[in-house]
């Protein structure tokens, strides 16, 4: 592609001839196809549509993340490593809840290829501190109280 792109910015005979202004767009043309990246313009329109599919506001982010590790860190740099022990995601498919805060995200952003993250759902709002005893955290990031039932006092039966 190279050798192909220098033979085209030496001009041949004919085009020696030719003015100069009439070689220029001709020779730029060309080297910009064979040149010019090509994403697709999708890239660079607006994704208001996927916050909507993924549950997530830009206006009012989550406040925690839901993350699990589905990747080994076998054969992975050290940095990853070490990552993966300090946010404490040592077993694989395990869930770790973290606060949705610059210094997390940052470590976040050099794992992502190793985790799996979501938002911390509270469907029934945040528990109180008697209630968490009873929260159960589901694979799909919620978590629900559930409160046991008391059994109910034996009654005495009357002779």
């Amino acid at each position: 592609m190279a050798v192909f792109c220098r033979a085209l910015q030496k001009p041949s005979f004919a085009v020696k001839n030719l003015p100069e202004a009439t070689q220029l767009p001709w020779i730029v043309s060309l080297r910009c196809k064979f040149t010019k990246p090509r994403i697709p313009p999708e890239v660079f329109e607006e994704r208001s549509k996927e916050h909507e599919k993924y549950g997530g506001d830009p206006e009012q982010p989550h406040k925690l993340h839901l993350v699990t590790r589905v990747k080994t860190v076998i054969r992975r740099p050290y940095w990853e490593k070490k990552i993966v022990h300090d946010l404490g995601l040592g077993k694989a498919h395990q869930a770790c809840v973290h606060k949705n805060i610059p210094s997390v995200n940052n470590k976040l952003k050099v794992i992502k290829h190793l985790v799996k993250i979501q938002p911390l759902k509270l469907p029934q709002g945040l528990p109180a501190e008697e209630d968490m005893a009873d929260t159960l955290l589901t694979s799909r990031g919620e978590l629900v109280v559930r409160k046991r039932l008391k059994p109910l006092e034996p009654k005495a039966i009357e002779p």
